[in-house]
């Protein structure tokens, strides 16, 4: 492999630690969420009523869950991906280089990465989506602030604008899509279920039967419908807010708290009155799905900006010293930490592990998310105190510059 000194990985002196810590923070709070589908059909990720019992302190975790991590820290990760796109193109534009054929041949591997992912690991993955809507917003990245801001919103309203518009043909569906359609993400049957518990507890093979056909869903007809949108909106939205300083902690602490405010001001209860009218209209289908997780969709962009200003504040009282330094830590290795996540929850949850697919209830799966927080924000401070990246993140940049990078570093830190 070779390289030029133009196209180089960052040095850890060229690094924003205030986005570092926002990304450990969201590679964290993600897996509030995925957890969900690890251990549970995947129907009851969007309908709680689906499976499993949602009473006592279920119902408290669910609920919790819903507010404060559904869509939220995906946003988190989508914005940080757009300021990535920007922070990565800058720094090799100011060198003197081109970062065009980089950047595509970067989501070319991230692309392959997801693929591998997804088909052979575990059916949520979000990588490949990403990958997508890096190539497509790359070219819009030297548009000004607003400019990115307007559009990324515009994008966004548009997968809206297709689920609000799957809601008002529903009604006219035939008998067969709609009892298709609910099976497949709603509400399946009790035959149904019983097939996906055996399926995932079953054997490495037996699980391919049903992880192929959903990944190859999710990276195409999901893709094309919902991560598009409102990924490669966000994105553009990262974009903007990097540009004026907003992930770098440069504006005002009175600024930050006026975020904080207002996001949590109109954004949780937004959710919460998503969480009352699905109630309202016992989780209907026809409803839930479409209309009722609106204010989830919406209320998620006021809530992570919220969890933005949240961490901003922080890192410019702490940023210098070591308290935050942890979860930087972890933010630096959230490729690694993110697929490991997977590798945790499949061997606990799939008939290759443990096969406890189907058994743990939401107030298990909190405890098993925060024993697994602790091992990455230690695992992370040990590792990168003496590698200089996560092992995948190395791979990845290799890759990328087509350069066997060092992965060693001078001293222990």
């Amino acid at each position: 492999m070779t390289g030029n000194a133009q196209a180089s990985p960052v040095e850890r002196s060229e690094r924003i630690g205030s986005i570092d810590v926002l990304r450990g923070f969201a590679v964290l709070g993600i897996l509030l969420m995925n957890v969900q589908d690890f251990s549970m059909i995947g129907a009851a990720y969007f309908n709680p009523t689906a499976y499993g019992d949602l009473t006592g302190v279920n119902w408290v975790v669910w609920l919790g869950g819903h507010l404060f991590a559904d869509m939220k820290f995906i946003t988190l990760f989508s914005l940080l991906f757009g300021a990535g796109v920007v922070l990565f193109a800058d720094r090799i534009e100011a060198r003197g280089g081109s970062a065009v054929g980089i950047h595509y041949r970067r989501m070319f591997w991230l692309m392959l990465f997801g693929m591998i992912h997804g088909y052979l690991l575990w059916r949520g993955d979000i990588l490949f989506a990403y990958a997508i809507c890096g190539f497509l917003v790359f070219p819009l990245r030297h548009r000004s602030p607003v400019t990115l801001l307007v559009l990324g919103l515009f994008i966004i309203s548009v997968g809206s604008t297709i689920n609000l518009l799957g809601g008002m043909t529903e009604p006219k569906w035939s008998p067969e899509e709609r009892e298709a359609m609910i099976s497949d993400t709603w509400a399946p049957n009790e035959d149904d279920i019983a097939r996906e518990l055996a399926a995932y507890r079953g054997s490495y093979l037996e699980q391919m039967k049903d992880r192929v056909p959903d990944t190859a869903s999710m990276q195409t007809i999901t893709l094309l419908y919902y991560f598009l949108w409102r990924c490669g909106g966000l994105m553009l939205i990262g974009m903007a807010l990097f540009k004026w300083g907003v992930l770098s902690a440069k504006l005002s602490a009175q600024r930050y708290l006026t975020m904080l405010l207002v996001g949590l001001g109109i954004g949780i209860p937004l959710v919460g009155y998503g969480v009352h009218q699905n109630i309202e209209h016992h989780w209907a289908f026809g409803y839930s799905f479409f209309i009722g997780s609106q204010y989830n969709y919406w209320g998620s962009l006021c809530v992570a900006a919220a969890y933005i200003a949240i961490v901003m504040l922080l890192f410019q009282y702490a940023g210098s010293g070591r308290a935050l330094a942890p979860l930087a830590a972890t933010g630096r290795m959230a490729f690694t930490n993110y697929i490991m996540q997977s590798v945790i929850c499949t061997t606990i949850f799939y008939g290759h592990g443990l096969g406890l697919y189907g058994s743990v209830e939401r107030s298990g799966q909190i405890i098993l998310v925060l024993a697994i927080w602790v091992f990455q924000i230690v695992m992370s401070t040990w590792w990168l105190a003496r590698f200089r990246f996560g092992p995948l993140e190395w791979l990845w940049r290799c890759l990328t510059y087509w350069q066997l990078q060092p992965i060693r570093t001078a001293r222990l830190l």
